[in-house]
């Protein structure tokens, strides 16, 4: 840095993005051996790379933009305008879904009996569990723009408290959607209205999960005094992607819970 003539971080090479490109290589296919054949030998190998990549690459990046300064004000303003992209394309991610399920609902095939949900399928009720994971996911909602307040203020001790509420709520609507997916009276494999359930569902449920991952690694930052009031923006990228799957819920509950069913 001290021959450096500008603000910008010219990256070292790192061995992390090789690493996390094997990992998921091994982790899909390990799925699919899992899948057909009951193995889940290659699946865990995937697994531990990922999680190691991940812990190595974001010690890196802790270390790069708490303690050697790396992250100044155009940087962070890269990183903003990389986030933004990101949950964009996430975005369109969840639109291809909802294309599907609108798609095969609004206009039922006499394949399934011309109505919606098609003939022989029994839908959740929408006023039972998946009413009280919208409850907590806004009550998360709540609880991390608790955290960012605080965050701002320098109240430590509050934004520990309300992060660690968060991460707790994630973890319970995981738990909640896992136990509505072992008592669903229907499959993924039940015709197109399993497989739109399933899928948007599911994938939501999954960015519940990396959002939960996000939000831990920044309370363990939070207690390690890593975030002041000027210089937290690991933590606001984490809240956005939060906001972001709180918004996609609304809508797969009043879609697919609400009127799907």
């Amino acid at each position: 840095m001290a021959h450096q003539a500008h603000a910008y971080h010219m990256v070292d090479p790192s061995p992390w993005p090789l690493t996390g490109a094997i990992a998921a290589l091994l982790l899909t296919s390990g799925l699919v051996m899992w899948f057909h054949f009951g193995s889940m030998v290659l699946m865990l190998l995937g697994l531990m790379i990922t999680l190691l990549t991940m812990t190595q690459w974001w010690r890196d990046i802790i270390r790069e933009g708490t303690f050697q300064g790396h992250h100044t004000l155009p940087v962070q303003k890269g990183l903003r305008y990389g986030m933004i992209l990101f949950i964009t394309s996430e975005v369109f991610f969840f639109l291809g879904f909802f294309w599907a399920f609108y798609n095969s609902s609004l206009a039922p095939t006499p394949g399934l009996g011309e109505c919606w949900p098609p003939t022989g399928i029994i839908p959740l009720d929408p006023f039972e569990v998946p009413l009280l994971n919208t409850a907590v996911l806004l009550a998360s909602g709540i609880t991390v723009t608790w955290a960012h307040h605080s965050i701002m203020q320098n109240d430590r001790k509050e934004a520990i408290e309300s992060l660690a509420l968060t991460v707790l709520l994630g973890l319970y609507f995981t738990l909640l959607q896992a136990m509505e997916y072992y008592e669903a009276p229907f499959t993924i494999a039940d015709g197109v209205y399993g497989s739109t359930f399933f899928v948007a569902t599911g994938f939501h449920g999954l960015h519940v999960i990396i959002g939960s991952l996000f939000l831990s690694v920044c309370l363990f930052r939070q207690i390690n005094f890593h975030f002041t009031s000027n210089h937290h923006f690991g933590f606001e990228a984490a809240a956005w992607y939060w906001h972001f799957v709180d918004v996609v819920w609304l809508f797969l509950y009043v879609s697919i819970y609400w009127w799907g069913s």
